[in-house]
């Protein structure tokens, strides 16, 4: 064991910068002369290249096609969407930007349609519901109209 005796705190420690040592070189190199005999011109430019990988967002649209799935699922539009949107999910994570593109634009179209073909079911129904209501109501007061016994 070195028993030497070693300072309890160090310059750092007490705040005092650390001391520095002139290094040969930067006694030797004045700015502004040359050192050989070319002549001291601009320093050549040098560039680095960073490849930052862009993430591209691809939208999947599972969210839509589960909500097709479970609530307009007409002619299986919303189950197809899905399967097309999970796909568009797994090649996003293997990296395939452009096979998650395709899939995701086919889940796009399919969930549109769904939505459009589900909401003119809707739509339709209700006026069905709408007429069929106001046809029997006519239906029962011409019948109360000629049966008036009853």
């Amino acid at each position: 064991m070195n028993r030497a005796a070693q300072p309890l705190f160090t310059r750092a420690a007490t705040g005092l910068p650390p001391p520095y040592e002139v290094l040969k070189e930067e006694q030797e190199v004045v700015l502004g002369e040359s050192l050989g005999p070319e002549p001291l011109g601009p320093a050549p430019v040098r560039s680095t290249v960073i490849n930052i990988r862009s993430d591209i967002a691809v939208p999947d649209h599972v969210v839509w096609s589960l909500f097709n799935t479970l609530f307009l699922n007409c002619c299986c539009l919303g189950l197809a969407a899905f399967a097309y949107s999970v796909k568009s999910r797994d090649r996003k994570m293997v990296g395939d930007v452009i096979g998650a593109q395709s899939y995701a634009s086919t889940a796009k179209c399919l969930n549109i349609f769904a939505l459009v073909l589900s909401l003119l079911v809707i739509v339709l129904f209700i006026i069905l519901i709408a007429t069929g209501t106001v046809m029997s109501l006519q239906a029962a007061a011409e019948m109360i109209k000629n049966h008036p016994g009853y």
